[in-house]
């Protein structure tokens, strides 16, 4: 396949090779061709980041100017719409995002939260007095004063690599922060991009860079140790999330951790038009590589046998539907990549020996072609203490997991190291808000509803991480509070 594009460093102002020139192939997952190549960062070039963004940010008035950030992040943004067109094809060809998945929440998604995040920033608070109070007998007039916390290391995973750079970068940088956008290794580009259009708006040199690069221990251990670095921001894999945690541990620098999860949708025994309910539940958008999808599913055992019936054809009929990349209504394509096409193959043949009940899919999909893909798969009769409910697969894989009742369902449901999101559906609202309440979780639909939007905090409770991103919550992330006293 003809290489479609290159990516460059954006470091310190300039766009420029990795140190010698080094280079990596870039993959594509449809076809498991070669789609571009990134600059291949070496340890040289992210000293040379993590230098610049800390002098702009002490020597610099990035932090104290807010019309001059305003104008630079509403310039990149002008920018990146502008080169919507190539924003797309990337996050299909690179991502192996279906047309549909990347017209919504891999490129479209992002990119209309923008102007919202502009709009929190002009309404922040930056200083509120506190009044006057005595104390140890003087008077004091006090004031309360939020500044940026310094340099921010922002490190991205593969799955929705924009949508998750747009969430850290645009509130570090309004917050007054200078950051370091570290890559992830098998998608460099959409966010090499985004170092390119910033090089276009103008940035002053330091205030925002980006590294792409092959190794992904090296160049993200740097961010991680480097006492010049005083926040990382990382969204990806548990495992990774405890490492950078012990890791800065050293510096003592804020951490923030978007990590995985095991989200659990219960369908309550009242649930309208139950039939689609359970329909919709199949877990095929990118692939289900998403931390916050829902992929155990649980069924009241009075209806079990009804919604395993609905999913044995759900399934069948979705067979002859993904796969299509150019299809606007088609949202699952193939995995990232032959790696975790093999780590998902290893969960579907651990959950056929741990005795669950396949009843679709479970294979290689070699008939969509020579990709990374994987058919749609569903188990039932699982237990939670099978491995495929209680890790994370990150792949096409619903479990189905019966419950006798609302208590039930809720201990089920939290039975999890993890807690990112979920749903609820019953008929009475009152009754599936008690179970949404009870459900350890940062994240919850009920009744179909959706809490994603830019305002809204999303993060999560126990190993699926520490934070918040979005909303006023996540823009607090990269903000210190100051609390002075001045003798009235």
């Amino acid at each position: 396949m003809t290489t479609f594009t290159e990516g460059k460093l954006y470091i310190d102002g300039r766009l420029r090779d990795a140190a010698g020139g080094a280079t990596y192939e870039d993959i594509d997952p449809w076809t498991g061709q070669v789609f571009g190549h990134a600059a291949d960062a070496s340890a040289e070039d992210m000293e040379e980041a993590i230098a610049a963004a800390r002098r702009a940010f002490d020597d610099t008035d990035w932090s104290t100017n807010h019309a001059l950030r305003r104008e630079m992040v509403v310039k990149l943004g002008e920018r990146l719409q502008a080169n919507r067109d190539r924003l797309v094809p990337i996050a299909q060809h690179e991502l192996g995002s279906a047309l549909g998945a990347a017209l919504g929440p891999q490129v479209d998604g992002p990119l209309s939260y923008w102007n919202e995040l502009i709009t929190m920033f002009d309404a922040f608070e930056w200083e509120k007095s506190m009044g006057q109070r005595v104390s140890y007998g003087v008077t004091n007039d006090r004031i309360v004063v939020r500044e940026p916390v310094g340099v921010v290391g922002a490190i991205t995973p593969w799955n929705v690599p924009f949508y998750i750079a747009v969430g850290k970068v645009v509130p570090a940088l309004l917050a007054g922060c200078t950051v370091i956008l570290k890559a992830a290794p098998e998608t460099p580009l959409i966010n090499a991009l985004m170092g390119e259009l910033a090089h276009e708006a103008g940035f002053p040199a330091g205030v925002f860079n980006v590294v792409t690069a092959k190794d992904p221990v090296l160049t993200g251990e740097m961010l991680v140790t480097d006492k010049r670095v005083d926040l990382i921001s990382f969204t990806g894999s548990t495992g990774v999330g405890k490492r950078i945690m012990e890791k800065g541990a050293a510096t003592l620098k804020r951490v923030f951790l978007e990590l995985g999860g095991k989200s659990a949708n219960i369908l309550l025994d009242d649930t309208p038009d139950f039939a689609t309910a359970v329909a919709h539940s199949i877990v095929c958008f990118h692939a289900g590589q998403g931390c916050a999808i829902s992929t155990r599913l649980l069924v009241p055992r009075s209806r079990y046998e009804e919604a395993v019936a609905v999913l044995e054809h759900t399934y069948a009929a979705y067979a002859g539907v993904w796969g299509k990349i150019d299809d606007p209504t088609n949202v699952m394509g193939p995995v990232i990549s032959a790696r975790q096409r093999d780590r998902v193959m290893g969960y579907i043949d651990t959950g056929k020996a741990e005795g669950a009940r396949l009843i679709a899919g479970g294979n290689v999909a070699t008939d969509k072609g020579d990709g990374y893909f994987i058919e749609p798969t569903c188990f039932v009769d699982v237990t939670s203490d099978m491995t495929i409910a209680r890790e994370e697969i990150f792949g096409p894989v619903l479990v189905v997991i019966p419950f006798e009742d609302d208590d039930d369902a809720v201990r089920i449901a939290n039975d999890s190291d993890y807690g990112l999101s979920g749903g609820v559906q019953s008929a009475d609202r009152e009754r599936a808000m008690k179970v949404a309440r009870r459900m350890r979780t940062g994240t919850i639909g009920v009744n179909g509803g959706s809490w994603s939007s830019p305002d809204m905090p999303f993060g999560g409770y126990k190993q699926s991480g520490v934070g918040r991103e979005w909303g006023l919550e996540g823009f607090e992330e990269y903000l210190e509070t100051k609390s002075i006293g001045i003798a009235a």
